[in-house]
């Protein structure tokens, strides 16, 4: 497609590498292949470290690797002001090298808008692109609202006025960006994280993860403090040690800032020889573990913010034909629908219980692989994002056109 003026679009995200970021990845290509000129501002990390390249046509600008926040004001602060300095020192120079019309910000934080302030001079627009609740993923990290809550609901509040489209990954989203963020409904447009599934297709993987286990549970995401992996230690305890399942063995991928915390866990729990941890793992590499397992799990507890996020692990297990194991989540269920089984929110010994029922149902687990991979080809891939991701695009054009 080529547009009468060039348009030129300006991604920035702080907390993942891009092209790790999935969602981010798959939008910057989307729109480049639809004739947009996309520039990216991301920090470097998990072995994309050079401060600038161009993969498929999109520019890609890094700076170095904020210190994560774990706790604290001061901690936020830290990582928010060098992100800041990186975000305003990158963008000078992507408005000096290619320019751009529109800023796309990808939060968390929910503090892009101050750059988007500033090239508001220059007519650029702002369109948010809402990944996390921020007000309601410091509540579930941190147990606790208090000031620094009260700031992040005024941070997302000054994030919406400032926006004059905005993307939500689902329609829990969509409200939040109407009711707490006042934004008219049209200017507002679903685009669902979805897996390409060109990438992702069923097959046999690596077997050598299985290790000569008869069933096994896979799991792949962050491994962080709220994805509930103790959660999912302790089932795994029950399933081994209280329902008698010894032929079974458990498959992590992915990293995060817990990943020593839930191995000593295991570990205290004498489960070492039924975990394997592979770390971070990407393209066909990932793909050769999540073909081979059985069975994937979703450990997330029911939070505010879990209950109305779309898990992109679910997306994935359900685009290979895995059955899948989670909490019972209001947006778990919108994905999934009957390609899972639902535990009681937050019980352990629930989820090991729903775990051993699909184990002795291979015939279950059949039919609900296919369910969710024909849920997702018909509705949820990629596929079906993309319009709506250029659709969002030709409306915030059209307004800046507005004037």
């Amino acid at each position: 497609m080529t547009f009468s003026t060039p348009r030129r679009i300006l991604i920035v995200v702080e907390n993942l590498p891009v092209p790790l970021d999935r969602r981010v990845w798959l939008e910057a290509t989307t729109l480049q292949a639809a004739g947009y000129q996309v520039s990216v501002i991301c920090p470097m990390g998990r072995g994309w470290d050079k401060p600038y390249e161009v993969i498929e046509g999109v520019h890609i600008y890094r700076h170095s690797e904020p210190p994560e926040a774990h706790s604290g004001a001061v901690a936020y602060a830290r990582e928010y002001l060098h992100a800041l300095r990186a975000w305003f020192r990158l963008a000078r120079l992507v408005w000096r090298a290619r320019g751009f019309d529109v800023i796309q910000g990808c939060n968390p934080p929910d503090l892009i808008f101050i750059l988007a302030w500033w090239y508001r001079l220059w007519g650029v627009r702002y369109m948010f692109d809402h990944h996390d609740v921020c007000p309601e993923l410091f509540e579930a990290k941190f147990d606790k609202k208090g000031l620094l809550y009260r700031v992040m609901l005024w941070w997302e509040r000054l994030t919406f006025a400032t926006a004059s489209v905005s993307m939500a990954t689902n329609e829990s989203f969509k409200a939040i960006a109407v009711r707490r963020g006042k934004m008219a409904p049209e200017d507002v447009f679903v685009v669902r994280s979805a897996p390409k599934i060109d990438n992702f297709i069923p097959g046999p993987g690596d077997k050598s993860y299985r290790k000569g286990a008869k069933t096994v549970m896979g799991y792949v995401g962050v491994i962080g403090q709220q994805e509930g992996m103790d959660l999912l230690v302790d089932a795994a305890d029950h399933l081994i040690n209280t329902l008698g399942h010894k032929d079974v063995h458990f498959v992590i991928v992915g990293f995060g800032p817990h990943l020593e915390i839930v191995q000593e866990d295991v570990k205290s729990h004498g489960l070492d020889s039924y975990f394997t941890f592979t770390g971070p793992l990407y393209g066909a590499d990932m793909l050769a573990v999540l073909n081979a397992i059985d069975i994937g799990v979703s450990p997330d507890p029911k939070n505010a913010m879990n209950d109305i996020s779309t898990m992109n692990k679910v997306m994935e297990y359900m685009t290979l034909e895995k059955p899948c194991v989670q909490f019972d989540l209001t947006e778990g269920r919108v994905s999934a629908q009957d390609a899972a089984l639902y535990a009681t929110a937050n019980d352990p010994i629930d989820f090991g219980d729903q775990i051993a029922a699909l184990i002795a149902d291979p015939k279950a687990r059949a039919r609900m692989g296919k369910e969710g991979r024909t849920r997702v080809l018909g509705a949820l891939s990629w596929a079906h994002s993309a319009p709506v991701l250029l659709a969002a695009y030709d409306r915030i054009f059209e307004k800046r056109g507005q004037g």
